[in-house]
């Protein structure tokens, strides 16, 4: 209605809405299942070494949600902490095990198949461990 030059305020689009029985409708907000258990068994390799010498010898990877055609998609993505930019990234309608199974296939393709990558990640980990990241030459690390 401002766009065609009618001064309108949220109350009496309020007071509209209510007499034409309309409802505003807002995404819900976001949330992660929450971890059950721990996972003892991936360690925190990198421990916060962040100056790295080469390239591919540790690739850090995080998912993040984002609000598309009225539902949450998920992209995971990897960096590789020598050269800092993006080498392997996925998008997913599921924060799940395939949705980090692309993104570190993509990065190793891309990177010429390195061998005894570091990944890390805080949350991810379980899961690459699940996906098995042996598989991409790489060794997990978690950050609980």
């Amino acid at each position: 209605m401002r766009e065609d030059g009618i001064a309108i305020g949220r109350f009496k689009v309020r007071k509209l809405m209510s007499e034409m029985k309309l409802i505003s409708k807002q995404p819900g907000s976001h949330a992660y299942k929450k971890a059950t258990v721990e996972r003892p068994d991936i360690p925190n390799v990198l421990d916060r070494e962040f100056a790295v010498s080469a390239p591919n010898e540790v690739w850090c990877g995080d998912i993040t949600y984002v609000w598309a055609q009225g539902r949450w998609h998920y992209v995971a993505a990897l960096i590789d902490l020598f050269a800092r930019r993006v080498v392997g990234w996925a998008f997913s309608s599921k924060p799940d095990v395939d949705l980090v199974i692309k993104a570190l296939d993509i990065a190793y393709e891309q990177r010429g198949r390195p061998q005894n990558a570091l990944f890390h990640s805080d949350k991810e980990a379980n899961m690459a461990a699940e996906a098995s990241v042996s598989d991409f030459g790489a060794i997990a690390s978690s950050r609980a």
